[in-house]
């Protein structure tokens, strides 16, 4: 849970500003600013530039944070007259004052000398994002990897032909997360280039378990020493990474498949299903050391592979239609954290920012702000503040909207 404790008055903005604090917004304002003069210095001056503010700053957050909630497919019908104006908030700011702002936005303005690493224009706010995260929250002991979905608004992916879904940009980088699987909070965010050379390029995504093992690496470097119980997902899977992190004293549990998974160390009778048939709830063992590799059978064979449950305790699955299936404990806790993660992919994936950018570094800096807010709301409904005010996730995301843009008197942040 928190590792602090929030006052009864708590707005939307202190939950927000844990994580996204006034010192990170006032390094945004600095580095717009000189990245403004550097672009006039080579390509002319702009005397419609004036230089970025702070409290500009927030606003142009604000009308960017609003797209999570209403969903338009340019941040820029907020001024329109169409159906997705919004009066309430366009006259914070001009049209033209916020194109110019995102125009030159920039989080940091130059390139040093030593930056080889692709995301060098984000990765100062994600480390400090990282240490907002770490010193906010304490996760529980069961943990997923996986990658959230953030591709679109579900509602234009259902409305989409296959043709449109095509000619959309493809995005040049994956996003993975580390996350509570009792709360839904992201512990620790992980953003793979796919286009780029050396360990973490091109060349890596060729062989697909090397890239997924050292993602997973890279999500669980804080979380050795601790008796996390980390699930996942087949691309992940393997008995080598699974070996690696029990000396860390990090546990597993995790669903495999012959096509997606390494494979490597396993017994190939395990891996093959067997002839004669099965009925549902029946499974077979094999074990190594701490290690057990579970073939259960129900309506077709899931194999498990975990170091962290006695493959002889007993669990159930509980199916509205058959009742209830008897399984090992490893196969109850994995579906059972796993739904849990869709039901947080149901609720929350319909918040992220819309505003599509071309820029690669935009897009991730969008998406982490969107994965902070949807932390901050968790934070809030497991302080005392929700108890008094109750906003749903959308009521909190309007609240933070209009706290940005100066529309609402917010307690003094903490």
């Amino acid at each position: 849970g928190p590792t602090r404790k929030m006052p009864l008055t708590a707005s939307a903005m202190d939950f927000f500003q844990l994580f996204v604090p006034d010192n990170v917004l006032k390094n945004m304002v600095v580095q717009t600013n000189m990245y403004a003069k550097k672009y006039q210095e080579r390509f002319g001056s702009d005397d419609a530039w004036i230089d970025v503010t702070l409290t500009e700053m927030k606003a142009f957050l604000g009308y960017m944070i609003s797209t999570s909630i209403h969903h338009c497919e340019s941040v820029l019908s907020i001024w329109s007259s169409g159906f997705y104006s919004n009066k309430s908030i366009a006259l914070i700011m001009t049209q033209s004052r916020f194109e110019k702002i995102l125009k030159y936005f920039h989080i940091v303005a130059f390139r040093s000398s030593q930056t080889t690493h692709g995301l060098y224009k984000i990765q100062p706010f994600l480390d400090s994002l990282q240490n907002g995260f770490d010193s906010a929250f304490r996760p529980s002991q069961a943990q997923v990897l996986h990658e959230p979905l953030i591709d679109e608004d579900p509602v234009f992916i259902a409305t989409c032909t296959e043709r449109e879904l095509r000619k959309r940009k493809k995005r040049k980088f994956s996003l993975w997360v580390r996350q509570c699987s009792s709360t839904g909070f992201i512990c620790q965010i992980y953003v793979h280039l796919k286009e780029g050379s050396g360990a973490d390029g091109l060349d890596a995504l060729k062989n697909k378990p090397q890239l997924h093992s050292m993602v997973a690496k890279s999500l669980c470097q804080n979380a050795s020493g601790k008796n996390y119980i980390i699930f996942t997902g087949p691309s992940i899977t393997s008995l080598n990474l699974f070996e690696e992190f029990e000396k860390q004293e990090i546990y597993c549990c995790g669903l495999l498949s012959a096509r997606k998974s390494d494979c490597t160390g396993l017994p190939p009778s395990m891996l093959n299903n067997p002839e004669t048939p099965q009925s549902r709830g029946q499974y077979r063992i094999r074990m190594k050391g701490n290690m057990s590799l579970i073939c259960w059978y129900n309506k077709g064979h899931f194999r498990f592979l975990t170091n962290a449950y006695s493959p002889v305790q007993q669990g159930v699955i509980i199916k509205r239609k058959s009742g209830e299936i008897p399984c090992p404990l490893a196969v109850e806790a994995f579906a059972a954290h796993l739904s849990y993660i869709c039901k947080y992919d149901d609720k929350y994936s319909k918040y992220f920012i819309s505003h599509k950018p071309n820029k690669t570094w935009q897009q991730v800096f969008w998406f982490a702000i969107s994965i902070a807010i949807n932390n901050a709301y968790i934070l809030y409904k497991m302080s005392e503040a929700y108890h008094v005010t109750r906003y749903s996730r959308a009521q909190f995301g309007e609240r933070l909207v209009k706290e940005l843009l100066g529309l609402e008197d917010t307690s003094p942040s903490h």
